[in-house]
């Protein structure tokens, strides 16, 4: 695997790790136990002693851990009824170390072996389970079309950056903070149908998540964004089919179009108004239907572009205009109000664990070990590295003509 998508993969991941730790309950702690108090009698009494001492030195950082991290848990739930009483943070609200490092014995490897094989021989027999396979963009697509009568209208990959480029621009987000975010989220070669775990160009590996196009928006985003915007989309839509002298043909398929948006709309805010619900609706024929809006050379602009504006509208009720890209990267990281912590007073000194689940945090290497301000370098030094990229270097000339043109009034 090429390090480009090992770095995407990392990312996608913490996009789709769900929130809370991952602690071992109480009746498999003591059904281990019970085990190893089994497989230790098979043992000489030398390999008995090694590994009684590994195994209890395995629980005592066991127990460690899990207090850090409860201590984490118990921290961010304060903040959190701070946040709600309107009271400022100190550095007593964080925890300031990292998780501890295991440094006790070590067990040797053909022990390791036979515990392993031991377990598994005691192991009762699971009854066969297929995981519910990951929504691919041909699913969007077939979904769109059943669902809604859709066909997403697709144009070449510079003329879509084109209308990206304008949208941001109009929006009031700029080159440097588009482009950068492009360059993280897809390595700086992402196509405007690039899904998670696809390399764009080669077309190889295999969806890790649903995250799609320049922004990598999940299937829920795209519902959240629709149910939030979608009026305003149907609007700009009527728009274009207004235009005097358009294409008959043209005019004929954004009346379709319009028309599949509506339904579209529709169902998107009929739904609660809530992220969860969005989550459990992405997964439907209809919500993974919406999904293929991103990949339409019309509406896929706006939803992406309008996603990334609404992080910025968010930031700047908190006082902070002007973000950066990697200030931006961070709050779509790590979510909006958890991001806009990390940029400010103690937030930005403390570790990371602070802001992320204990899975999410184990799982994702650009976060571990890092504090909030280390984590910020990090994506700047991401983002930089893939700007050199062509995609990332076809999207930066391509925001200086529209720029241009914009100055010249047309």
């Amino acid at each position: 695997m090429s390090g480009t998508m090992r770095r995407l993969m990392e990312f996608a991941l913490v996009a789709v790790i769900a929130a809370g730790a991952v602690v071992l309950s109480p009746a498999p702690a003591l059904a281990l136990r019970g085990l190893a108090a089994e497989f230790a009698e098979t043992l000489d009494e030398r390999a008995r002693a090694t590994f009684e001492r590994v195994m209890d030195a395995d629980a005592q950082f066991d127990a460690q851990l899990d207090a850090y991290w409860q201590r984490v848990d118990d921290k961010r739930a304060a903040r959190r009824a701070k946040r709600t009483m309107g009271q400022p943070f100190g550095i007593d609200d964080y925890v300031t170390t990292f998780p501890p490092e295991y440094t006790g014995p070590r067990m040797p490897t053909s022990l390791a072996k036979s515990w392993s094989a031991f377990q598994a021989s005691k192991a009762p027999a699971q009854p066969e389970t297929q995981s519910k396979p990951i929504a691919t963009v041909d699913d969007a697509i077939a979904a769109a079309r059943e669902q809604y009568g859709f066909v997403a209208m697709r144009v070449p990959e510079r003329e879509f950056k084109r209308s990206y480029a304008r949208e941001a621009l109009a929006l009031g987000l700029s080159k440097d903070q588009v482009v950068s975010i492009y360059a993280l989220e897809t390595g700086g070669i992402g196509t405007a149908e690039m899904q998670a775990g696809i390399h764009p160009i080669r077309k190889t590996g295999h969806p890790i998540s649903t995250a799609l196009g320049y922004a990598q928006l999940l299937a829920a985003n795209s519902l959240d964004e629709t149910a939030q915007h979608g009026r305003a989309f149907i609007a700009r839509l009527q728009a274009l089919a207004s235009r005097r002298g358009l294409d008959p043909a043209r005019a004929q398929a954004l009346k379709i179009k319009l028309g599949a948006l509506r339904k579209m709309v529709a169902f998107a805010r009929g739904l609660p108004p809530r992220w969860d619900q969005h989550v459990a609706n992405s997964g439907t024929p209809k919500g993974l239907g919406i999904h293929a809006l991103n990949l339409d050379g019309d509406i896929g602009p706006w939803l992406q572009v309008v996603k990334l504006k609404g992080l910025k509208e968010f930031a700047e009720k908190f006082g902070r205009a002007n973000l950066a890209g990697n200030e931006i990267e961070l709050m779509n990281l790590a979510g909006p109000g958890t991001g806009i912590e990390m940029l400010d007073g103690f937030g930005r000194t403390v570790p990371t664990p602070n802001f992320f689940s204990r899975s999410a945090y184990g799982r994702n290497s650009v976060v571990r070990g890092k504090t909030s301000v280390e984590l910020l370098d990090a994506l700047q030094s991401r983002m930089e590295e893939n700007m050199k990229n062509p995609g990332a270097i076809e999207f930066a000339a391509v925001f200086d003509e529209i720029a241009k043109e914009r100055r010249a009034g047309r």
